[in-house]
């Protein structure tokens, strides 16, 4: 059902220029192993692995795949309800964070695993929700991106109480922090996902106010908003292509990715639609990520229960 319906034209896409983007039907081998509800997906790199969190009672919480599409392996210690999650790959480790929106015991967290699923670290103060700083609360944060450096930037506010965007240091003291619940400039309603371009900006999926904000990742300076692209449905998950000159962005309830036009450097700008792919009816494109070294794009998709792949021919 969910096969032929979309190629995306891409332009300037080095090294790809003028070639297509393809659902890849083969992705994954087996989707018998969403047993559950898909809800963000996340790929390493330089290991060619693909991890899955999806949500639901006495299954896998994590699934792992090749990146031609093979199960390998699934764990489910700790997650109560997954929402974002995020692999951050070096030449000698890896590890994988996951934001976990739960209100039992291991809820209102964000957790640092291993690849095989072991539990290395907890942010936040699991099962209690709140908006402090010291100790470390949150209240269903969404997403959390992580850089070489260990600095990281977690968005909290899944519908919680929380509507902010926190930088925190390498060892998870506030860097900065923005919000909170509001439509002024710096104010997000539900802010939902993040992701750190290569100049130093860090965008922010404000899904309920139907825009982008962009901040100064060393000093939370705002730097700009888009929201004329969103008119029509807000943006769930913000990620860029390997080469930072596009931002691939998923709408959930139009069931739609967008690719826009990102500015190199300088003023943000307007916001522009390069292309467009629409996904079927009810897909609902929850959380997206990219390949950084094949440039494909990952789609979990609460709707449809599936993860699908769309690779630059």
């Amino acid at each position: 059902l969910f096969l032929y319906f979309q190629f995306l034209k891409a332009f300037d896409y080095s090294p790809w220029n003028g070639y297509l983007y393809k659902l890849d039907v083969g992705w994954p081998k087996a989707p018998e192993y969403f047993t559950g509800q898909p809800v963000c997906v996340a790929v390493d790199s330089l290991r060619g692995l693909v991890y899955v969190a999806q949500r639901g009672d006495n299954i896998p919480k994590v699934l792992v795949f090749s990146e031609e599409g093979y199960f390998l392996y699934s764990w489910n210690d700790t997650i109560e309800i997954p929402h974002g999650i995020f692999v951050l790959s070096n030449a000698t480790d890896s590890s994988v964070w996951i934001t976990d929106v739960g209100t039992g015991k291991y809820g209102h967290t964000v957790k640092k695993y291993s690849p095989s699923g072991k539990l290395l670290q907890i942010l936040g103060t699991p099962g209690s929700a709140g908006s402090s700083l010291y100790p470390l609360q949150f209240d269903q944060p969404a997403e959390i991106f992580v850089e070489e450096s260990g600095d990281s930037y977690v968005v909290d506010g899944d519908g919680g109480i929380n509507n902010r965007l926190l930088k925190l240091t390498e060892d998870y003291k506030e860097m900065w922090l923005r919000g909170p619940k509001g439509t002024g400039i710096g104010e997000f309603r539900i802010p939902h996902s993040v992701t750190v371009d290569s100049f130093g900006r860090v965008w922010v999926a404000d899904r309920d106010n139907k825009r982008i904000q962009v901040f100064d990742k060393d000093t939370g300076e705002w730097l700009g908003t888009w929201s004329s692209c969103f008119e029509e449905d807000g943006p769930s998950s913000v990620r860029f292509t390997p080469n930072n000159k596009y931002l691939i962005v998923a709408h959930l309830n139009v069931s739609r990715l967008s690719v826009l036009a990102a500015p190199p450097v300088g003023t943000i700008g307007k916001c522009v639609i390069v292309t467009t792919i629409q996904l079927a009816d009810e897909t609902k494109p929850h959380l997206v990520d990219v390949d950084m070294k094949s440039g494909a794009i990952y789609v979990a998709e609460i709707g449809a229960q599936q993860v699908q792949k769309y690779v630059p021919l």
